[in-house]
């Protein structure tokens, strides 16, 4: 539940995002509140990852306030949003993948100089993620999967960020890797983390979600708690393959 009812750690104010002519986002409003684990869920080309991306800084957004903090950062270029506590993990992964598991993680602390505190939280990473530790000499590009999504959260982990966005951490993955990466998703909830999660597994994402959005056609067309969205027929019927009854 919020923790802070007046300043939202992340909110979007009618966000409009385009690609050329073509409007992706048409004007959404969302908000998130300092330790909230929220989801964005819908269906293919809803505008989910896309949102992800204008949030944090690799894509522009066209009309709208973008509020981090409490300031507007719609003008502000990414790698400023990371210093200023804003982490994404990517669909994909994003991981560099001719370097070394270790020199991936220690990537994600580059805006940082304590260096105590760097060591500390890569132990906290290699505690919560025990088969990257085992990894940290190997090239990270000959990971499996599930271990590259590993890496790519503890990377962004090493930042330290106030919110975290995750892109569908899930996708492509056996159950018990996901299984361990919601598991993970969990732990930094409960010390406090925020986190907007976008994932193709409606059901598994409302389980865990505080509160959910759901997106289509570029739009908000419904919100609420994870649980009453879960208990919705018409979500249940639209995301979670169930017929809906009359």
């Amino acid at each position: 539940m919020p923790t802070d009812i007046k300043t939202p750690v992340l909110q979007l104010k009618n966000v409009q995002i385009a690609y050329g002519q073509i409007q992706a986002v048409k004007g959404i409003d969302l908000e998130l509140y300092s330790g909230e684990l929220v989801c964005l869920i819908g269906a293919n080309g809803a505008g989910k990852t896309t949102t992800l991306n204008a949030i944090s800084g690799t894509l522009p957004i066209r009309a709208g306030e973008l509020m981090f903090g409490g300031n507007n950062i719609a003008q502000l270029p990414a790698h400023l949003r990371l210093r200023q506590g804003l982490a994404l993990v990517p669909e994909g992964r994003g991981i560099f993948t001719r370097l070394t598991v270790e020199e991936n993680l220690r990537m994600g602390a580059y805006t940082r100089s304590d260096r105590d505190g760097i060591e500390a939280d890569l132990e906290r990473v290699y505690t919560m993620l025990p088969r990257v530790k085992e990894r940290l000499a190997q090239v990270a590009g000959t990971l499996s999967g599930g271990e590259q999504q590993m890496v790519a959260i503890g990377r962004a982990l090493l930042s330290r960020p106030k919110l975290l966005l995750l892109d569908e951490p899930s996708m492509g993955l056996a159950p018990l890797v996901v299984e361990k990466i919601f598991e993970v998703i969990q732990t930094v909830v409960q010390e406090g983390m925020t986190i907007l999660l976008v994932e193709q597994n409606a059901n598994l994402a409302l389980e865990f979600a505080s509160r959910g959005y759901v997106m289509d056609g570029g739009r908000i067309t419904l919100s609420g708690t994870g649980a009453a969205l879960l208990a919705d027929p018409k979500v249940r019927s639209a995301y979670l393959g169930e017929e809906e009854t009359a």
